[in-house]
């Protein structure tokens, strides 16, 4: 594996036009994609429950009856939740509480004042009443993913939480249900795929209709999610997974290789990216890789997606890193520095900051509390994570008293000068021009 990783100079004239080719991600749905899903939302808008079924039967083997057939019931996950091993169930409960933590630090409360004339002004704040969660099923199952979106949207306090997953050749992965059961899901379906977006964004006889679609998905979920936004809210459209590490190069080489592998090993397309000024250390880490990549149980998937996606920046010093990080606006950023404190101010773009050499950015995927569901692909640049807000709703509060003339007068002058007369008069009935 000679040229398994690209090396880059920040410096040479040529690393501008390296770097865009590197960030380029093309997400977008091909036409076959586009159509496939097309049919399937629409057929699932007209006919509910019945283009429901088909598709499950159809794309997952399923052998259901009906849609309700589907249902997975509360006893059914508790009895999975009491199954599991007790280790890996005390670190599912356990991660789900830190998250329940971090996360309710983060609850918007309503408020409101009173100005002088007696006009109040306020907001209020309400949660969501109903959220669909889509997990992905199979092989490919996340309970972490289920913990990091479900229990947000509890905490928010919405009204009730459905879950979708499918389960391909009857496939139902057992860590999934426990993680639902901690998480509080209220009601949950073994379907997935375009069809049970669109179950949950128009509703069918038996899948309530939600106010928004949250998870992750493949090209399918991704574009159907595309298909129903404004029908129904949404949390992202994320793309492959990355990480960036700026390190000066006193951290353990072995510890950063291991770290880029902890977001290659996700699949093809994701990206890893180390940052140094330290030409030694990058050699020191390019040769950690080579020698641990044969130890991962997924090292094809890791490869491919070094050898696609990653490089081994050498910056001149911390500024031009910082200016890199900005460019970059990474999904995952570890500071793998004595003081990594001291290099917040100047970041700006970035979805989760892991600060110091004792901070993987794998704590953040389980554990440590916020929350996992990160802005890919840039989008850190106007995005943020996944969190209680996203759960809850503003409503904007106003009432004026009698003596609010002069908020009245303000009204009526704005609205004649642009030609709503109705809306002038409309004040002016309730405080006469003079």
């Amino acid at each position: 594996m000679p040229d398994l990783l690209r090396r880059l100079l920040a410096s040479a004239p040529e690393f501008p036009e390296a770097l865009d080719k590197l960030l380029a991600w093309d997400s977008v749905s091909d036409a076959s994609v586009d159509e496939t899903v097309n049919t399937i939302v629409n057929a699932v808008r007209t006919r509910g429950d019945s283009a429901l079924l088909d598709y499950t039967r159809q794309l997952d083997g399923s052998t259901a009856d009906s849609v309700a057939a589907l249902e997975v019931s509360p006893a059914r996950l508790n009895a999975a939740r009491s199954s599991l091993d007790s280790e890996l169930r005390t670190a599912l409960e356990h991660a789900a509480e830190r998250i329940r933590s971090y996360h309710e630090h983060q609850l918007q409360q309503s408020w409101s004042y009173t100005e002088a004339d007696g006009t109040l002004l306020g907001q209020q704040i309400t949660p969501l009443d109903r959220v669909g969660l889509y997990v992905p099923g199979g092989k490919a199952a996340y309970p972490s993913s289920v913990l990091m979106n479900a229990v947000p949207a509890k905490v928010a306090g919405v009204g009730e939480l459905v879950m979708v997953t499918p389960t391909p050749g009857g496939v139902v992965n057992d860590t999934v249900l426990a993680a639902a059961a901690i998480a509080g899901v209220d009601r949950m379906f073994a379907i997935g795929g375009a069809q049970a977006v669109a179950a949950l964004a128009y509703g069918t006889e038996t899948i309530p209709r939600v106010d928004k679609i949250v998870g992750p998905g493949n090209i399918y979920v991704a574009t159907a999610k595309r298909k129903v936004f404004g029908q129904v809210g949404l949390d992202m459209i994320a793309g492959p997974s990355e990480i960036l590490v700026y390190c000066d190069g006193k951290t353990d080489p072995d510890w950063i290789a291991m770290d880029l592998f902890s977001q290659a090993e996700h699949d093809e397309d994701a990206q890893s990216i180390l940052l140094s000024p330290d030409a030694g250390f990058l050699d020191a880490v390019a040769a950690s890789i080579q020698r641990l990549l044969p130890t991962l149980e997924r090292s094809a998937i890791v490869e491919a997606s070094l050898a696609g996606r990653a490089a081994l920046i050498e910056v001149s010093g911390v500024a031009q890193a910082i200016e890199l990080i900005n460019r970059i606006a990474p999904e995952h950023l570890e500071l793998s520095v004595d003081d990594p404190e001291a290099l917040l101010p100047g970041i700006r773009h970035a979805g989760a900051i892991f600060l110091g050499r004792h901070t993987p950015e794998a704590l953040g995927d389980y554990c440590a509390g916020p929350n996992h569901v990160l802005p890919t692909s840039g989008t850190a640049r106007f995005s943020s994570p996944l969190g209680v807000y996203d759960f809850q709703k503003r409503s904007s509060l106003i009432r004026c008293s009698e003596n609010a003339s002069a908020l009245g007068r303000t009204a009526s002058v704005l609205a004649r000068s642009e030609s709503l007369t109705a809306h002038a008069r409309s004040a002016e009935l309730r405080w006469p021009r003079k």
